[in-house]
């Protein structure tokens, strides 16, 4: 058997399920680091916990069970407050990347509904499963979006390609889009233009994630409503292109800046409203990890880790997880 209980079904082209994970899954929009020592998960922080809703990590030996690391150290980082003019009651939607040792943790810091958003970042140079808060240190902010403005700096994802490194975001408004950072510092470039990647006209797009494989890029978005437990209506899309920047499309050919997009995952059964999806590599090969509602333990968001198959045509295509 395959490592983590991967089932071959290769055979037939349809996606292969990871075995059901344990311990305590309770997360929402997770990030997860794979690491020489076990598997470490970063997640949207606690509203107004003592932690001052502050990131918050769970670590796994083997990527099946799962226990509560706690919060990121700190509490609210200063400029958050200063820079908002209030202070949120937790920070958002972690994304975890690392380059030559470092990891690098963006976060998001809003309100809900409003564009009055930034994006901030934290380092970690040593970045160890036995203990995944220690060790951060905050960078400040990123990327700033306002309210006359027609884009939400929230939801950031780091991709690097071609000696180049990009950061994606977006939720509503005008959608999703991308700048580019230093590949070092992984703060924004000077001057750095926002390129656009997907849009529904203001409808609710956010989530972004990119896998780069075969010369291709995948961008996987969530679509509808997110955060209300069990009439939440997430749910997970995909597009392709030949250049990180776009245009992406769907399956039918429809542009992601049209409304496009091909559906990867929806609600059925127990598994409600999946989305706020994130790719990552294991052993070179792609899985993606995203949270769930359960129906049956009254709307609780859940972890789903699982590896990602493609069809003939090149398209990924991912199972439900088993429970």
């Amino acid at each position: 058997m395959l490592p983590l209980g991967l089932l071959l079904l290769a055979a037939t082209a349809q996606p292969a399920s990871a075995a059901p994970l344990t311990g305590n899954v309770a997360i929402h929009d997770p990030s997860i680091a794979v690491l020489e020592d076990g598997l470490v998960s970063f997640a949207t922080g606690v509203e107004r916990a003592p932690d001052g809703g502050q990131i918050r990590t769970k670590i796994s030996p083997d990527g099946l069970d799962w226990q509560e690391a706690g919060a990121v150290p700190g509490g609210m980082p200063d400029w958050v407050s200063s820079e908002l003019g209030l202070t949120p009651p937790n920070l958002w939607a972690p994304s975890i990347f690392e380059k030559d040792g470092t990891h690098y943790l963006y976060y998001a810091a809003s309100s809900f509904g409003r564009n009055d958003s930034a994006i901030g970042l934290m380092t970690n140079e040593a970045l160890d499963a036995s203990d995944p808060t220690e060790g951060w240190i905050d960078q400040g902010m990123v990327l700033r979006s306002h309210r006359t403005e027609d884009f939400n700096a929230i939801d950031p994802f780091r991709i690097d390609s071609g000696g180049k490194a990009w950061l994606a975001f977006g939720s509503f408004w005008d959608g999703i889009g991308m700048i580019e950072l230093d590949p070092a510092t992984g703060l924004a470039l000077p001057g750095a233009e926002r390129q656009p990647l997907a849009s529904r006209g203001g409808g609710a797009i956010e989530a972004p994630a990119i896998l780069e494989r075969d010369g291709q890029f995948y961008l996987f978005v969530s679509f509808d409503k997110c955060c209300a437990g069990t009439a939440s209506t997430y749910r997970i899309m995909v597009g392709r292109a030949n250049m990180i920047t776009g245009p992406y499309r769907d399956r039918s050919g429809t542009p992601m800046l049209e409304g496009g997009g091909t559906e990867l995952l929806s609600s059925e059964g127990r598994i409600r409203g999946p989305g706020g999806q994130e790719v990552l590599l294991r052993n070179g090969a792609p899985w993606l990890a995203y949270h769930w509602y359960d129906r049956d333990h009254g709307g609780v968001p859940k972890l789903a880790l699982t590896p990602i198959g493609f069809d003939a045509e090149g398209w990924p295509v991912i199972a439900l997880p088993q429970l």
